[in-house]
């Protein structure tokens, strides 16, 4: 199967109004299928669209928050988070958030060029130390090794799994980069 051209970028406010519907597609079948994000399942339209057009756009208005897409053929299919707004102690740090790729798009390359991009966006901005949680034993864990994440511990019963039916560990992962590489 020909999957289309695989495009990043960094999207602003009206980028993130432009592809609202896609944001929450990806957003409600990730977490459908399982996906610790965060969210219970079911999720609603509603609840997705607030989470993207209030508090994403709030952090991004307000500099804290870089968000970057992935599309095919125009759709968009992937996304993460880039959190830069730190306490004033941590001017050199920067965390990944909300890593989701629709689950009939995985296994296709998307959240490691998604990772990429973040990463590559956090170096420009002087960004040293990267840092992200991840449920225990979940599929990221090997993609966030594979660009260079190393793991630093585990809390036990860290939060529920979407269907609320288990509590589960999550891993903290670290990678430096830049000159700290």
């Amino acid at each position: 199967m020909t999957r289309g051209t695989l495009e990043v970028f960094e999207l602003d406010a009206a980028g993130l109004q432009r592809h609202i519907d896609d944001l929450c597609r990806v957003l409600i079948d990730s977490v459908a299928e399982g996906a610790a994000i965060s969210f219970m399942a079911p999720l609603a339209t509603d609840v997705a669209a607030r989470f993207w057009l209030t508090e994403v756009t709030a952090e991004m208005a307000a500099g804290r928050r870089r968000l970057f897409g992935a599309s095919i053929e125009g759709r968009l299919v992937g996304t993460v988070q880039l959190i830069v707004g730190m306490p004033p102690n941590q001017p050199h740090r920067a965390e990944i958030s909300k890593m989701i790729v629709h689950p009939d798009n995985r296994r296709q390359g998307i959240a490691k060029a998604l990772m990429q991009a973040a990463l590559e966006a956090a170096q420009k901005i002087s960004k040293t130390l990267v840092t992200l949680d991840t449920r225990t034993g979940d599929v990221s864990e090997a993609l966030y090794e594979s660009v260079g994440f190393q793991k630093a511990g585990v809390i036990p019963g860290f939060a529920q799994d979407p269907d609320g039916k288990a509590l589960h560990a999550t891993t903290y992962m670290f990678k430096t980069i830049g000159d700290e590489q």
